[in-house]
This record gives structure tokens, sequence and C-alpha cells, in this order.
């Protein structure tokens, strides 16, 4: 293993319920009503593709690509006041970054949310690349984010370790060939019982030591 890739929502901040609360009020005005665990079902992946996803060809893109900067925007202003990294994250990071592991993003969250976060987080310096929705053709769970953060690392995907808190992404990470550490901020163990590149499942970072990886192969396909 020679590097780390993180997703973000849900992986390095905690903000997936504000997400699902997000979505279900934006999809109730559209006229779709949705409990938040049907939300929490149906929400993954690229936002322009959960519109088409849950309501075929209603929308033309335009107004895909309206209702998402809509729905951002609204979750934004919620989240503002609650932003903060997952437990463990910032000392991992730094610990990270001391022992010069190459690190990237690879999310399926739009460049303004990316940017909120990192900018209100002060998290530039760590990371040498940042793959967000509008950089691939395909979401998770193909696996093009990973491969192309892995590949702007300079590092071959078999030697990246990606941190992913959903079962799509952990699907990404397998399909590039990546062995995955899950943090169970909003999905629980058994969702994840398909997948053999799970390398550990943990509520947060505080267990989590980068030096631990350093050398190991990550995933062996």
């Amino acid at each position: 293993m020679e590097g780390f890739i993180f997703d973000m929502d849900g992986t390095m901040v905690d903000n997936m319920m504000t997400h699902h609360r997000a979505w279900q009020r934006k999809l109730a005005s559209l006229g779709l009503q949705l409990s938040l665990e049907e939300v929490r079902q149906s929400i993954h992946g690229i936002n322009e593709e959960i519109i088409e996803r849950l309501f075929g060809e209603r929308f033309t893109p335009d107004d895909r690509r309206r209702i998402a900067a809509e729905k951002e925007a609204e979750y934004r202003e919620i989240f503002r006041s609650e932003l903060k990294l997952i437990d463990g994250l910032d000392e991992f990071i730094q610990a990270a970054n001391q022992l010069n592991i190459p690190m990237g993003i690879g999310t399926a969250a739009p460049p303004e949310n990316v940017q909120f976060v990192l900018d209100e987080l002060q998290l530039h310096p760590f990371f040498r690349t940042v793959i967000d929705s509008k950089m691939v053709r395909q979401g998770k769970p193909n696996p093009e984010v990973f491969l192309s953060v892995a590949e702007n690392l300079g590092l071959k995907p078999e030697n990246c370790l990606v941190f992913e808190d959903s079962p799509t992404g952990a699907e990404a990470a397998q399909r590039g060939g990546m062995g995955a550490i899950i943090i169970a901020t909003t999905h629980t163990p058994e969702e994840f019982a398909r997948f053999d590149n799970i390398l550990r499942i943990v509520p947060d970072f505080k267990s989590l030591r980068p030096g631990d990886w350093i050398g190991k192969q990550a995933y062996n396909d």
C-alpha cells in the first residue's frame, strides 16, 4: 500500500443525514414522497443520475442540473453550522502527512460541495488531487473516480487504499482492484457482506493508524 483515497460525504464528514433531509424536501417539492429510510436506500451516486433514476425522462438534462444545484445549495445552508470531520480523521490525516503518504479524494459530490468542505475545514494542503462528480463520465459503482485519483497520484490501483462509507463506494473500489476500509456512519456492516475487498469496518478513524498499512498489499483480487 502506498496511497490513500478518501470518499467525502459520510466518510470524511458525517453529513449523510443532512443530505437525506435535503433530498427528501426537494423530492417532495417535485411530487415524490419518500421516507428518510427510502431516501437512504435510493440516494447514491451523481445527482443528475439520481434524478434520472427516480423520474425517468420527466426532466431535461438542464432541469436535472438545476434541481441538483438547488438541492445542494439547501444542503450547504443546513450543514454549515454542523460541519466537522469524522472523529479521529484530523489526527489520521496529520499522521499520514507526516509519513508523506500520498492522499486524494474521489467523491460523487459536486465541486461546490467539495470546495465548501475543504475551505471550511482547511484541508487543501493535505490532498494532492481531488476528483469530483463533474470530472468523471460515470459515477460509483463505476470505478472511474477512484482510478482517476490513483492515476493522478501516480500509483497503481492495487497500491491504493480506499476509505468509504457506502456499499456503492465499496463496489467501486472492488471493481477498481482496491482494498477498502469502511467508516460505518451510514450503513450497517451487514450491507458490506458481499464484498471481498473490505479490510476493516470501523465507526470512525480513532482506531486507525496510517503506518499500519504502509508496504502491505491493500487488495489481491
